[in-house]
């Protein structure tokens, strides 16, 4: 406990101080009073140091016995509680550091998520509202025992660093807050996915708004939330009630590893149940393999045609020309070209970089012009 948090204890007066004062003055010992009063001396004394609370029935005893208006009583009694109360939150959140600690508190702070201040217990009672838990217990039960009435029906207790991944999804969670989407339409959805490979295509400069704006018109949420030191992630797909939420981090900042984040996050939602969140790239988080090369797959036709892929395999002195030229015949940018031959191993990972468009990850949520239509 800090000093000047004990001192503060120390020095509080409860209501019982004002009653020793009074029964002093007129010569009073405590035993007559709780005589008077009808309470036994065990109990006055509680009273007195501040242990038994001071409750309305008392006070009207007291306004009969020492001639001091309830009222007053009631209000002595309502000042210390409250003071008391304000201290023994200072004691906890004081108690809390440790745990706040082992979040990425300064970029939290830089993205105002909490509050720019060097009061560690401050930053402390911030992180709690911010993760609407009452203490680092329910944080735990939440986030890493696969807590039944959570948002996030998963455990990153296996995860490299789980406070991180949690802070991640949380802000994800926060900007769907006031997100008034449409009901959720499947259909419609799978349509616009065909609709969003032009984007993919042509990668105008506004691609990331103009993909949000597709997707919210079927009901479904895509969130941009950089990567948080030590949380790795490259996207997720969770549901809010009966939309689907997908989260992009734009973690290796280039237009192939986005677009097929995204297709792969929307194959979860089209191929699988919304009762389980999907965390792509987190080592030690639960996963179901089989649903991820699914989703994988998935990404991968509809960006660029399987039968395409396998031609292209086959030319022996792949030259950019060839890239560009399937790009065009297919409509897919030529980086998710370069993209899937460098995961196969078809060419090495320094080819043709130069085909790829930087991704820069907005700060803000560019969706929340939509919270109020």
């Amino acid at each position: 406990m800090r000093p000047d948090i004990h001192l503060q204890k120390e020095l509080l007066s409860p209501p019982g101080d004002t009653i020793q004062e009074t029964i002093d003055a007129l010569g009073m010992s405590q035993a007559e009073l709780a005589e008077r009063i009808g309470r036994s001396k065990e109990k006055l004394n509680g009273l007195i140091n501040g242990s038994e609370p001071l409750t309305l029935k008392t006070a009207i005893l007291l306004e009969r016995v020492l001639d001091i208006p309830a009222a007053f009583w009631l209000e002595r009694e309502k000042e210390y509680r409250l003071d008391l109360a304000k201290i023994e939150e200072q004691e906890f959140l004081t108690g809390c550091i440790e745990w706040t600690e082992k979040f990425p508190v300064k970029e939290l702070k830089k993205d105002t998520w909490l509050p720019d201040t060097k009061d560690k217990a401050a930053i402390s009672g911030a992180l709690l509202k911010f993760f609407s838990v009452a203490s680092p217990e329910q944080w735990n039960n939440i986030y890493l025992n696969e807590s039944v009435t959570a948002s996030f029906k998963i455990s990153l207790a296996n995860t490299q660093s789980p406070h991180s991944i949690s802070a991640w999804l949380r802000i994800g969670e926060l900007k769907t807050k006031q997100l008034k989407l449409p009901e959720y339409n499947k259909k419609a959805f799978s349509g616009a996915l065909n609709e969003i490979k032009k984007i993919v295509f042509d990668h105008p400069h506004d691609s990331l708004i103009q993909l949000q704006e597709k997707c919210f018109r079927c009901g479904v949420a895509v969130l941009y939330t950089a990567c948080l030191p030590k949380a790795p992630v490259s996207g997720a797909v969770w549901w809010r009630g009966n939309n689907p939420i997908i989260q992009l981090s734009g973690r290796y900042k280039t237009n192939d590893s986005f677009w097929f984040a995204f297709y792969h996050e929307a194959g979860h939602i089209l191929k699988h149940g919304k009762k389980e969140i999907f965390l792509e790239d987190v080592n030690g988080s639960p996963m179901d393999e089989e649903k991820e090369s699914e989703a994988d797959e998935f990404a991968q036709k509809k960006l660029f045609p399987e039968a395409a892929f396998e031609t292209l395999k086959k030319i022996i002195d792949l030259k950019v020309s060839d890239i560009i030229e399937f790009a065009d015949k297919y409509e897919t940018h030529p980086a998710i070209i370069v993209g899937q031959l460098q995961h196969f191993n078809i060419i090495s990972h320094s080819s043709f970089n130069h085909l790829k468009v930087p991704v820069n990850i907005p700060q803000d949520n560019l969706l929340r012009n939509k919270t109020n239509e």
